[in-house]
């Protein structure tokens, strides 16, 4: 799949926004202290999303209820559903300069009713688009960073109406952010995602 960029500046992919928020205290914070122990931008890049992937807990997961959706508020209560942590990696990315697009696939529901939006990210290294699944990792899911193919936590199936969306946003789209606003809780927001983009 060709991925595409919603706008032909790169720039964009680098700016702050009301749910990237990464001129936050809380997200450069965080950002300095990952970058203080790497070598280069492509590892700040795999420590920003292990730490996104494995010290933030994917709510459903974990069970919390609360929804967050800016990425400062995903790094200060650690929580957050695949948005939510998309929002806090591209933070952190973006933070350190490394152009950072959310992207979204649609997927079945594991009991097969119906479908959801599932959000992640992309990189910009070398020239081209790396697509990164931060939202961790159980049973059945093993995701990883990766720019030499793509090592994410679901594969669509076409058969079961599950695709890949090729479009890059610079912010998230606006649908997942009304749901993610309008929830005052994750069984709220579980009846209120979006079912395909």
């Amino acid at each position: 799949m060709q991925l595409i960029q919603q706008d032909p500046d790169l720039s964009a992919y680098l700016a702050a926004d009301e749910a990237i928020d990464h001129h936050h205290p809380q997200v450069r914070q965080t950002a300095a202290r990952l970058a203080a122990g790497v070598a280069d931008s492509y590892a700040y890049a795999q420590a920003a999303y292990e730490f996104v992937r494995d010290t933030i807990p994917h709510s459903a997961d974990s069970g919390d209820p609360r929804v967050t959706w800016r990425a400062s508020g995903v790094l200060e209560r650690r929580t957050g559903i695949c948005y939510a942590k998309a929002h806090a990696l591209a933070a952190l990315l973006r933070a350190e300069d490394i152009p950072t697009a959310l992207c979204y696939q649609r997927l079945a529901h594991d009991d097969g009713g119906g479908h959801a939006v599932h959000g992640l990210v992309a990189v910009r290294f070398r020239g081209a688009w790396h697509r990164q699944d931060p939202r961790g990792n159980k049973p059945g899911v093993h995701a990883r960073f990766s720019l030499d193919g793509e090592r994410l936590a679901w594969v669509p199936d076409p058969a079961a109406g599950e695709e890949d969306y090729p479009l890059l946003y610079a912010a998230p789209h606006p649908a997942v952010l009304a749901a993610l606003r309008a929830a005052p809780d994750r069984a709220r927001l579980w009846e209120s995602l979006p079912a395909a983009l």
